[in-house]
């Protein structure tokens, strides 16, 4: 298997992050269908970043094509079967690009930037696909959370990456509530999750790239 390079799915990883609270304050535009676009952007610029992963590829390349037709149909013709498969084909992409992503990272001993890279896009990655599950959860089981203004944007609303963010972060503000027992147990496994990644993989990482020069 060739050696991905993680850059380019970094940089789409933070400008689908940034982009779509902007979106949501500036409203300047649809923000449906930019969101639609913003959403294609993160899963094509992923896929091809996973090129050298021939196996990856041609999975993520599937959930790709499924995941953007749907969304973009989804974007102008509300449907909740689109909705549906959308995040489903959003959530098929990312568990492959996290295997992906995982296999250079944890596999081998040289310490490199693209791996520290490649690490980073795990962590963002992560908390998109909580974001995703808790929205999935809110479709199935209406209810299950406080304090969110709107569903209707489902696994790209700003509020679902807000809310997995900061409780992968441990930050837990307060102004968005876990309510149902399954909500909850979501909330704390990826707050548990999170530190675990920090603490043992990245920080390890890190610690290892900054004293490799003074070894060698």
């Amino acid at each position: 298997m060739g050696k991905n390079n993680f850059s380019w799915l970094l940089l789409a990883l933070l400008t689908f992050l940034i982009g779509i609270p902007l979106l949501d304050q500036l409203q300047l535009v649809p923000v449906r269908v930019v969101k639609a676009l913003m959403f294609s952007w993160l899963v094509c610029i992923g896929v091809w970043s996973l090129r050298n992963s021939r196996r990856g590829f041609m999975v993520g390349l599937v959930f790709v094509a499924v995941g953007v037709t749907a969304n973009l149909i989804f974007a102008n013709v509300p449907s909740n079967a689109l909705a549906y498969l959308s995040i489903l084909a959003l959530a098929g992409f990312l568990l492959t690009a996290i295997v992906c992503t995982l296999q250079q990272v944890l596999i081998g001993t040289d310490i490199s930037l693209n791996r520290l890279v490649g690490a980073i896009c795990v962590y963002l990655l992560l908390g998109v696909i909580w974001a995703v599950a808790y929205s999935l959860l809110d479709m199935l089981v209406p209810g299950s959370f406080h304090g969110m203004a709107s569903t209707t944007d489902f696994a790209w609303s700003g509020d679902w990456l807000y809310f997995s963010f900061v409780t992968m972060t441990t930050l837990g503000y307060g102004d968005i509530l876990a309510l149902t027992p399954t909500a909850r147990a979501l909330a704390y496994m990826q707050a548990v999750f999170g530190q675990f990644y920090v603490a043992i993989l990245v920080a390890g990482l890190v610690s290892a790239y900054i004293a490799r020069p003074r070894t060698e």
